[in-house]
């Protein structure tokens, strides 16, 4: 497996229990710094369009949150080399979490309302689940994922935190408008927000396509 802008490796740790071998590829020597080893994942610092990787090697490539940022002509060129035939290219992206309605509300007028113009124009692909995207080759379904989490307030706080829209509101402004919305979270959140878990989910926007159309369920 070619795990793709694979960041911290999150991704490619999973991918590990059920592969041989993971090559996780990222151009940050940073994000790969931070990775977790694992006998199984070959972390490698490489571009999404010129991985080194041997050509007809790989039998799915895995991009997770990332394909965003790459020149898809050439990563598609890239993956077009890389690919046996019958291999399988999968992307996928998650876009705002769901709590409960009140909160979701609170979340999504951040998002949208005092962040959206501090968004990267990438992020649009992210928002649309990538379904303007023209895949290199032919599609095949996907069945429907999400990711989930317990979270206390803190926690949700501090995923918030790194949204780099939001990192880049407090560089232009000098305020954090988390501090505004942080109170108005813990009235609706229970009676001890510090400690009180909630189901946080992601639902995944999942594309898979298959070089030659070959391919097995």
């Amino acid at each position: 497996v070619w795990d793709c802008g694979t960041g911290n490796g999150q991704a490619a740790l999973e991918l590990a229990s059920r592969f041989e071998q993971v090559i996780a590829t990222d151009p940050s020597e940073k994000q790969l710094a931070e990775a977790t080893r694992h006998p199984k994942v070959d972390y490698r610092r490489a571009s999404a369009e010129s991985s080194g990787i041997e050509s007809a090697s790989i039998d799915l490539i895995t991009v997770a949150q990332a394909f965003h940022w790459f020149r898809q002509p050439e990563f598609f060129a890239e993956a077009e080399r890389v690919l046996k035939p019958g291999g399988v290219l999968a992307i996928w992206s998650y876009n705002s979490c769901k709590i409960s309605p009140e909160i979701d509300r609170e979340v999504h007028a951040l998002y949208e309302g005092t962040l959206g113009s501090y968004w990267d124009s990438a992020r649009k692909l992210v928002e649309e689940g990538y379904s303007s995207v023209a895949l290199p080759f032919p599609e095949a379904g996907a069945p429907e994922f999400d990711m989930r989490a317990s979270w206390t307030l803190p926690q949700l706080l501090g995923y918030l935190g790194t949204w780099s829209a939001l990192q880049t509101y407090i560089k232009k402004n000098g305020s954090n408008p988390l501090e505004d919305l942080a109170p108005r979270l813990a009235s609706l959140w229970g009676p001890d927000p510090a400690h009180q878990l909630h189901e946080v989910r992601w639902p995944l926007a999942v594309r898979i396509a298959v070089k030659d159309g070959a391919h097995q369920k």
